[in-house]
């Protein structure tokens, strides 16, 4: 399987790179009042806001630095009813695509934040894997996809 690869402090995560839509780098944010300290901010794309989750902060690390490597991954998150809504995730250090043997993949054993999935062992290290229907809890959800708020 094909992944995104990037860090999230020290640690090494990926998505299924067919979850992602787009790599583009970080850029100014609008911030958005209210919101949870892992909510980067609104992103400007092409005349879009698209709201931007710092994953860092999602993670309970410290937040985001932004480095030459630092980039905004865009992916489809499920809206319900099989429509789908751009979401930005910063992300740190994205280091870029990689193959994990699926048949490598493991479950992490100990339960931690939902988003968090499968790991593999490589010689680069340990990756988890990140799912994107699980990164938002629905009150959040609702925050940032008014509209899409009661899917789930």
């Amino acid at each position: 399987m094909k992944v995104m690869v990037f860090h999230i402090g020290a640690d090494r995560y990926a998505l299924p790179l067919w979850a992602v839509a787009r790599v583009v780098p970080a850029a100014a944010l609008k911030a958005i009042p209210l919101a949870p300290a892992w909510v980067a901010g609104l992103l400007d794309l092409h005349g879009e806001a698209v709201p931007v989750i710092d994953l860092s902060s999602l993670a309970g690390v410290p937040p985001a630095q932004l480095w030459y490597d630092s980039r905004i991954i865009l992916v489809d998150y499920p809206a319900g009813a099989g429509a789908t809504r751009p979401l930005g995730l910063l992300a740190e250090h994205v280091v870029g695509v990689d193959s994990v043997d699926g048949a490598a993949l493991l479950d992490p054993g100990v339960g931690g934040a939902p988003f968090l999935g499968q790991v593999a062992a490589s010689a680069a290290g340990m990756l988890q894997l990140l799912s994107v229907e699980q990164l938002l809890a629905p009150d959040v959800r609702a925050l940032l996809f008014q509209d899409a708020g009661a899917a789930s």
